[in-house]
């Protein structure tokens, strides 16, 4: 497939739209006037004295669709011209994904922005099909997870924070799965030194932090899979962060438990005499069979138990992840996990959509028909019985090679959504990250900037470059000296 781009240079976005239709593919990219043989998307934009004249041509399969607009001189030429390629490509695959010519990850930032502007809701519906040709369906899940947010971001403290701590080990990995984490096998000689090394930057960031006067509003253990590692080891960092941070502010601590067979009532009652007040008891899938097709060496009987556990050790925000599209699962078993886990009461469901990214081990089976299943049947029976049990999306975000190109959406009972994870999909606190993998975000809200300072990926470079790494935290001090 080709894309041929004349008079512009909308390379990223234009691609972008493309791959709605054509997903894994590689494109060839030419600039110029000639259209080629073959399949092919030819975008043209041609200025003139007192207008633009925007078209598209596309050939696909054996159809053919032209699409034209002429627009002023000042309107938005990237996205007239998306628009005009998602039409085009629509008429010829009858293909018409539901969130339009949105391609970012993001979109309910684009609705706090008309919220900002004080638009009505239908003044935004309006603007997110017209602009965006987003479905009806989706524009609603949009400004519902933007209004269930707005509490939650007038409250924010502009001089607060979030510590998110890293630990990139898991018992084994999932065939999904392209997060830095190393299975406990291969790794478990490099665990001691990445506790120590990891103590040691927790006390490095604490002592930062206090000098530049800021205040811990939320920590976060993600993985990786936390509850790998042992009681003493949780206990050990949990006590450290207590002893590197003023938490008298603290608001909220979420520990990922993850997997339920790394899960035990000590670890359990350890890191809540510690202070966590949320956890992530994940079972993805509640069908034994799919579970073992994904390579999720547990089974429901154990997610059942450890939930069970959290509850007894007196966890009152328990939060489970499952995800819509897994190999072999269907539309039948997947309303059963559905249906269950709003029986069970979990205060959080975050109901992720499959995405298959280059890392995973189950990208290698795309050409063997494994990965056909109706995500988007999935989903929509996820939201109309969230929806009906009194849940309310509060968190949104979307993935590159999403099935069906759809969305993850974290569903919470009134009152108990994530601090953390609202502040970090919407980009408006700084979030300090430790550990391997990590990726600190540093928000400036006043001045509008956004930078990150990014660790070393894996633990054995982790290890092994731990000074070098620690130096970069002095671009930390940089930035806030800036905002001055």
């Amino acid at each position: 497939m080709t894309l041929v781009f004349s008079g512009n240079d909308y390379k990223y976005e234009i691609e972008g739209v493309m791959k709605l239709f054509i997903p894994a593919t590689l494109f060839d990219i030419v600039y110029g006037d000639e259209i080629p043989p073959g399949d092919f998307a030819f975008v043209r934009m041609k200025r003139f004295d007192n207008y633009a004249l925007l078209y598209v041509i596309c050939s696909y399969g054996g159809k053919k669709s032209r699409k034209v607009c002429r627009s002023s001189l000042d309107a938005d030429f990237e996205l007239i011209l998306s628009r005009l390629l998602f039409k085009a490509m629509s008429e010829i695959t009858g293909v018409v994904p539901k969130w339009g010519v949105i391609t970012g990850i993001r979109p309910v930032k684009q609705v706090n922005r008309y919220l900002h502007k004080n638009m009505t809701e239908s003044e935004i519906f309006e603007a997110f099909q017209r602009d965006y040709l987003c479905s009806h369906e989706k524009c609603e899940i949009a400004l519902k997870t933007a209004t269930a947010q707005k509490k939650i971001l007038d409250e924010l403290d502009k001089n607060s924070f979030s510590l998110y701590v890293s630990i990139p080990f898991c018992p084994t990995r999932c065939s999904y799965c392209s997060f830095v984490s190393q299975s406990i096998e291969q790794c478990m000689g490099q665990i001691p030194e990445y506790l120590d090394n990891l103590c040691k930057e927790i006390e490095y960031t604490g002592a930062l932090v206090k000098k530049l006067g800021l205040q811990l509003d939320t920590v976060y253990f993600g993985g990786g899979t936390p509850t790998t590692l042992e009681a003493h080891q949780l206990e050990r960092l949990m006590k450290t962060i207590a002893a590197s941070f003023y938490l008298s502010h603290l608001r909220e601590y979420t520990v990922e438990a993850g997997r339920p067979d790394t899960i035990t009532q000590e670890k359990l009652e350890t890191i809540k005499k510690n202070g966590c007040t949320r956890v992530s008891i994940n079972p993805q899938t509640l069908s034994d069979s799919v579970l073992e097709k994904i390579g999720r060496k547990h089974t429901t009987e154990q997610f059942f138990k450890a939930f069970d556990l959290a509850r007894k050790v007196g966890f009152d925000s328990i939060n489970t992840d499952i995800i819509a599209g897994l190999p072999s699962d269907t539309p039948d078993s997947f309303a059963n996990t559905v249906d269950k886990l709003i029986q069970l009461g979990a205060e959080n469901i975050t109901v992720h959509t499959l995405s298959i990214k280059r890392a995973a081990r189950l990208n290698r089976n795309r050409e063997q028909g494994v990965l056909e299943n109706p995500a988007d049947e999935m989903v929509s029976y996820a939201t109309k019985r969230l929806l009906e049990s009194g849940y309310a999306p509060y968190y949104l975000y979307r993935q590159k090679n999403m099935l069906e190109n759809l969305e993850n959406i974290g569903w919470s009972k009134q009152g108990k959504e994530s601090l953390y994870n609202v502040y970090i999909m919407e980009e408006v606190q700084t979030i300090l990250a430790v550990g391997a993998g990590g990726s600190t975000k540093l928000v400036d809200l006043d001045g509008k900037r956004l930078e990150r300072v990014f660790n070393y990926k894996f633990p054995l470079e982790y290890n092994k470059h731990f000074d070098l790494m620690l130096q970069k935290k002095n671009e930390i001090e940089d930035f806030y000296a800036h905002k001055e």
